[in-house]
């Protein structure tokens, strides 16, 4: 697919590339009504299309379907930029088109999530973007619940319903040789000798962990708590919480070697 010249009928190696200036002349143009210019303007700006989706392959979706979508959300982005705003078109749209083909990812997702909590999933990330520009910061699960008016344990099992679902064949360790993939760490916990023999290692290894990572493992792993939740017990923000998770993830693949 990475390879793939042809996508939907439309030759991506001969997609027409438009200057600012033409950019914006089209634009004023398809305020007025013109569709000739409207659909010049999507033919533009396909390249743009193409180099989002690129963020996606590897996940076994159809070129095809995800150029459609990413075409959708080309238009969205189309019907609701204001020129008067002093912002690139490309950096109003590409957030749109990423938004697109990540609702249509999860909405084919393989594991099925009720309607109900998809859709409140849904509410739950449009309060959390309007609150975090009006504000500045992210809002706790509980303010998003309020405004919602409904249990946090709520919010927080659809912002989990909704990620993105881990493959068994996923990686965690390579150190260049040899690969340890997630199916490898699914264990039968009849066998209690392994078991006791993996908590001595895990106990050696936590005592070497800076408190904030032995924290952030503890409350995630250990005690079961989502990174939003994690974020609202201690103070910050969930994408600090989840660069804290990983580092200390990585730290533990270090020590594990």
């Amino acid at each position: 697919m990475i390879n793939k010249v042809e996508i939907c009928g439309v030759n991506t190696s001969k997609l027409p590339l438009l200057t600012r200036e033409e950019k914006e002349e089209l634009f004023i143009k398809i305020k007025q009504g013109d569709e000739e210019a409207r659909q010049t303007f999507i033919n533009g700006n396909l390249r743009l299309v193409l180099s989002v989706i690129q963020r996606f392959y590897g996940r076994g979706e159809n070129a095809d379907d995800l150029f459609q979508v990413g075409c959708v959300g080309l238009i969205k982005a189309i019907d609701n930029f204001d020129l008067s705003q002093n912002v690139q078109f490309s950096t109003y749209a590409v957030p749109m088109i990423i938004g697109e083909v990540k609702r249509y990812l999860r909405d084919n997702n393989s594991i099925r999530v009720s309607r109900s909590v998809r859709d409140l999933a849904y509410k739950a990330m449009q309060f959390k973007e309007r609150y975090t520009k009006e504000h500045g910061k992210e809002p706790t699960i509980d303010i998003i619940a309020k405004e919602l008016g409904v249990e946090r344990e709520n919010v927080a099992l659809s912002f989990d319903a909704i990620q993105d679902p881990v493959s068994l064949q996923e990686p965690v360790y390579n150190d260049g040789s040899e690969s340890i993939y997630i199916m490898d760490q699914v264990k039968d916990s009849k066998n209690t000798d392994e078991i006791w023999a993996e908590n001595m290692t895990i106990v050696q290894i936590m005592k070497k962990l800076n408190e904030k990572e032995k924290m952030i493992i503890t409350k995630r792993f250990f005690d079961g708590r989502t990174q939003m939740e994690v974020a609202d017990e201690i103070g910050i923000s969930q994408a600090q919480v989840s660069r804290l998770e990983k580092n200390a993830i990585e730290h533990i693949k270090r020590l594990y070697k």
